[in-house]
């Protein structure tokens, strides 16, 4: 039995299409969720923080304009809050994410995700 893959997924981002194709050409059929519509919650954030071994701004879309009108950019900022302006604002988050098992990818490029396939 393969391990259930999920994506957080932006459909309107190329990177995010090309990793789900990707997914998709290998016989995978992830759950989709669109996390601009249905953003991760501060605990999914911090596992797939974990995970990936980042720190949030590693994680965060910095050009957004969101990032600098909240003050992101302050390095006074703990993680706790900008663990917390990322659930807030999934705009922020990078994407897309895909998870399977215990394991996270950010797919950028898409070929990220073939590690943890």
């Amino acid at each position: 039995m393969t391990e259930p893959t999920r994506i957080f997924h932006n459909p309107r981002c190329s990177k995010s299409r090309q990793t789900l194709e990707l997914l998709t050409d290998r016989g995978i059929e992830p759950e989709i969720i669109r996390y601009l519509e249905t953003p991760p919650t501060e605990q999914e954030l911090i596992h797939i923080l974990d995970v990936l071994g980042y720190e949030p701004r590693q994680l965060m879309r910095a050009k957004e304009k969101e990032y600098k009108e909240l003050g992101l950019d302050n390095p006074d900022m703990d993680r706790d809050a900008l663990v917390s302006a990322m659930a807030a604002n999934p705009k922020l988050i990078e994407r897309p994410i895909v998870i399977r098992g215990d394991k996270v990818a950010l797919g950028r490029p898409p070929e990220n995700v073939l590690t943890i396939l």
